[in-house]
């Protein structure tokens, strides 16, 4: 009996002992588990704000979506230039170029000749032929007033003026003067800055730029320089004579009626 007692109390301890390593092994693997998701929270929080030897953030750039003007197959935009003229100031409906005629050959190629001595000038107005000259013969007065030309080499069906370029008619200067005022003070805004005798130098507000390059009488002699700018017209006159334009010591643009043989200025308007 007694025996049989010892062995039943022994079963229930040996019962006790493994209920309680079942209930401990339970507890432990429930601890385990919570670590490790507090670990995996903390990697993930890690990797998110992961922190520069700066201590900047460091953060994906956002990839923004192609435009209209970026997607294949699209043409990008074109931007136009709008490109300064060098050559010309517009002045009402025209193109007036910045600076006197200064060729040495007509249109096709073929050379104007120039007439230096008065006896030369005289001999070409005298045969109806094309000439030119600086004034006074000197080159300088060139640079800064460009050739006087008789109206024969205005005329002349070779062309005077360069590819592009014009000689202006009466009609296209009264148009100028009208554009600035009438012709009354139509010469102030057309005169150069500076060079005018007697302090009667322009405003330039047109860019027209006028000089008072002078002229050449059809006997050969220079004339006027400082005091007058005077330029031809493809409109002819009577008796041998053409249509000019000049300016002088007051404000205005006028209108005058010269030989032929005569030596002035061509300014030359765009076609």
């Amino acid at each position: 009996m007694k025996t049989n007692t010892r062995c039943l109390t022994g079963l229930l301890f040996s019962l006790l002992i493994l209920a309680n390593q079942i209930s401990y092994g339970q507890a432990k693997g429930a601890g385990q588990t919570t670590t490790k998701t507090q670990n995996t929270t903390t990697q993930k929080t890690q990797t998110k704000s992961k922190i520069t030897p700066t201590g900047t953030k460091t953060t994906k750039p956002a990839t923004k979506s192609p435009s209209a003007a970026t997607k294949p197959g699209t043409k990008p935009p074109v931007t136009k230039t709008v490109v300064k003229d060098t050559e010309a100031t517009r002045i009402g409906a025209k193109s007036w170029a910045l600076a006197n005629l200064d060729v040495v050959t007509f249109r096709n190629g073929d050379t104007i000749p120039e007439a230096r001595t008065n006896e030369e000038w005289v001999a070409a107005g005298d045969a109806g032929k094309p000439a030119w000259c600086y004034y006074n013969n000197d080159n300088a007065t060139g640079k800064k007033f460009g050739k006087l030309y008789n109206w024969y080499a205005v005329n002349d069906p070779r062309g005077l003026a360069p590819k592009g370029w014009k000689i202006p008619g009466s009609s296209d200067w009264e148009a100028l003067a009208g554009s600035l005022g009438g012709s009354q003070i139509a010469g102030k805004k057309l005169k150069s800055t500076r060079g005018w005798d007697e302090g009667s130098s322009g405003t330039n507000e047109s860019g027209f730029n006028g000089l008072p390059g002078g002229y050449r009488k059809e006997n050969g002699i220079f004339a006027n320089t400082g005091s007058i700018g005077i330029w031809w017209s493809s409109t002819e006159g009577k008796s041998l004579t053409a249509i000019d334009f000049y300016l002088a010591l007051n404000v205005s643009l006028k209108l005058s009626v010269n030989p032929r043989k005569r030596g002035e200025s061509v300014r030359c308007i765009r076609e």
